[in-house]
């Protein structure tokens, strides 16, 4: 037992840390690994104490922002579909951006959603609302034991680069220098520009806490919601839905069956009218020169959708 729990709270930090899982329960929750997952949650109620700022509250939204156009452009469209091309730089940029979100390392995420996209509804999909239910599909398979490991065959092509793999094994890394740097601007600030009203704890409830716990549960509600509540425009093979809700909160990501239809597209709201915040920050990133090759919808594509809108 002892030895079990040190392995476990080795993996806070090294995500490689070996463990023998073959008298667990695969689908058992491993507590001690998803203590800082509570322990997120529980700091949220420390605004009580800290109260709140204009600034924290900025800070907050701004974090949300660029970490959730993280995730939705760059883990989802770029290192689990290929959808654009990119320099190796800013790959690197934009996968400690990424994980900055506590979502895990850019391989164990896209390991697992190019799974899901094999497997979409069926039994062996990982995360199915369907098949295993609300909470299961929410955040319930990510806490699983089964599904700690990256599942490093299907990212081959992204395991080649040793930056990648660095920052998918010391996942805690970034999250970590996040955590720092706010609470070291929050000190600094108190001390220089005290009318701001902000300090260090401040700054790492809404900053860091709150900001990260809405960012979790707003992304995971495209695992949850995005196969139960919508519409469907096209004929996948399962029950991924379009929901303009869910994609004005995940920056486009709602248009879930557009992207099960064609999941190599960088954008995902088809149509001029389905706004996808991401793909536009894609296009500014293009203009910039900083990706390139956006891979769009094909036209045929395009006009069998429309001619599903159109059905009486």
């Amino acid at each position: 037992m002892r030895g079990r729990l040190a392995v476990a709270l080795r993996r806070w930090v090294d995500s490689t840390a070996a463990e023998d899982e073959t008298r667990e329960d695969p689908r058992g929750i491993d507590w001690p690994r998803v203590l800082p997952f509570v322990a997120l949650h529980l700091g949220c109620l420390g605004a009580v104490w800290t109260g709140t700022s204009p600034f924290a509250i900025a800070v907050a939204v701004a974090l949300f922002v660029l970490r959730m156009f993280a995730i939705t452009a760059f883990y989802h469209r770029y290192f689990s579909h290929r959808a654009f091309r990119t320099s190796r730089g800013w790959q690197f940029v934009f996968a400690v951006m990424g994980a900055s979100a506590v979502q895990r390392g850019p391989l164990w995420w896209a390991a697992h959603h190019r799974h899901h996209h094999v497997h979409s509804d069926q039994p062996d999909d990982t995360h199915s609302a369907l098949q295993d239910g609300f909470l299961w599909s929410h955040m319930g398979w990510f806490l699983a034991r089964q599904n700690f490991a990256t599942r490093t065959r299907l990212v081959r092509d992204l395991a080649r680069y040793p930056e990648l793999r660095w920052l998918d094994r010391y996942d805690v890394a970034v999250p970590a220098a996040l955590f720092v740097a706010l609470w070291t601007l929050g000190a600094w600030l108190e001390f220089a520009y005290p009318a701001l009203g902000t300090g260090p704890w401040q700054l790492i409830v809404w900053g860091f806490c709150i900001s990260t716990v809405v960012l979790f549960h707003t992304t995971f509600l495209i695992n949850s919601l995005a196969h139960r509540w919508g519409s469907r425009r096209y004929e996948t093979g399962d029950e991924s839905r379009n929901n303009a809700l869910l994609a004005l909160l995940t920056f486009g990501e709602g248009w879930h069956n557009n992207h099960h239809r064609y999941p190599g597209a960088a954008r995902q709201g088809f149509y001029w009218w389905e706004v996808d915040l991401s793909w536009y920050g894609l296009r500014l990133l293009e203009a910039l020169g900083i990706v390139h090759d956006l891979r769009r919808v094909p036209a045929s594509v395009l006009a069998a959708g429309r001619r599903e809108v159109s059905r009486p």
